[in-house]
């Protein structure tokens, strides 16, 4: 998983909108968090394939801005936009690729019986002919 640097990271505190009260009105508890992706440390490849998939989230200076207040604490909101910058990440990164097997020969062998078992059990449902 990549580690952002905590220096790259530029944080905001605004008010959150809607409705609450006096608290809302007074305290701010939402978190603006900006990250320059053109100017963060990790590596080309990377910060190419963040841009094809966020191209549309990030601004001509090349900061991708993302507001969290679903909480009312400001730490919390500060954790929860860190998390989503991280999980942004986590949502580009390359899959191992898979590499097929062959399946063993005590599998074969089990598929083949459980094979027989079935067409067994599904003949003795037929109707019984004067042949048989």
């Amino acid at each position: 998983m990549i580690k952002i640097k905590e220096s790259e990271l530029h944080f905001t505190f605004v008010r959150s909108s809607g409705p609450g009260g006096q608290h809302v009105n007074k305290v701010s508890t939402a978190v603006q968090l900006k990250y320059n992706i053109y100017e963060s440390d990790i590596s080309d490849d990377m910060k190419q394939r963040f841009i094809s998939v966020y191209g549309n989230r990030i601004s001509k200076n090349g900061f991708i801005t993302i507001i969290a207040r679903s909480f009312k604490s400001q730490k919390k909101n500060k954790e929860d936009a860190i998390n989503r910058l991280e999980k942004l990440f986590y949502d580009i990164k390359i899959q191992a690729k898979r590499i097929p097997t062959k399946p063993s020969r005590s599998s074969k062998v089990k598929r083949v019986e459980t094979k027989k078992k079935r067409s067994k059990l599904k003949k003795s449902r037929m109707k019984v002919g004067l042949d048989d």
